[in-house]
């Protein structure tokens, strides 16, 4: 039986490694998915000029950046609530509701959609999206038994966001489901959002 499991990641750099990890693990790239909203190199700030250009696949694949085979589906994808996100795997695919990664346009039903019909709890679907939203970077995997204790691992380890932990945050905050109709996030509201959850 397919398991889905999943991990939010406030750095990208540490989504990175774990969809890394997980191909290790032997975990087949076409079954692991990224989306992330931020195109800036976390750990310095910067802003990569070719991943400005939303219409060049090859810039974006290099601000992706060395994911092995996630890189041949890598695109743009608009998610409403979101916005522009760098995304590539089956749940890019799925969101968009598009056959064989074609990822540039509006995603049909949206990533909580997606994530649900994959058999993520609703509950965590909407902390997934608004983490999302919020600049964050989500790595999921469809994994067979054998294989889902090494992804939940890796995709729970110290890396990760804590779910129950940061839906208590955005509560806190008078926050209650993820919203489409919702304005995207400003780059300084991203800005403003990881230094609330910075790691020191």
């Amino acid at each position: 039986m397919t398991q889905t499991i999943t991990g939010l990641f406030d750095r990208y750099d540490d989504a990175r490694r774990a969809v890394q990890d997980l191909e290790a693990a032997g975990v087949s790239h076409r079954d692991i998915s990224i989306v992330g909203r931020d195109k800036s190199h976390p750990e310095d700030g910067t802003r990569d000029a070719a991943a400005e250009d939303a219409g060049a696949a090859a810039g974006i694949g290099a601000a992706v950046g060395g994911v092995g085979g996630l890189l041949a589906g890598i695109g743009l994808l608009a998610i409403p609530g979101i916005g522009p996100v760098v995304a590539a795997g089956w749940l890019a695919a799925t969101a968009a509701g598009a056959a064989g990664g074609a990822l540039v346009g509006a995603a049909a039903g949206g990533i909580v959609g997606a994530l649900t019909q994959a058999g993520v709890p609703e509950a965590d679907a909407h902390v997934y999206a608004e983490g999302v939203r919020r600049g964050g970077t989500l790595v999921t995997a469809k994994v067979d038994e054998p294989l889902a204790p090494t992804a939940r691992q890796i995709l729970g380890d110290d890396r990760t966001v804590d779910v129950a932990g940061r839906r208590q945050a955005y509560e806190s905050q008078g926050w209650n489901r993820f919203d489409d109709s919702a304005p995207a996030y400003s780059e300084s509201d991203i800005a403003a959002e990881r230094a609330r959850y910075d790691r020191v």
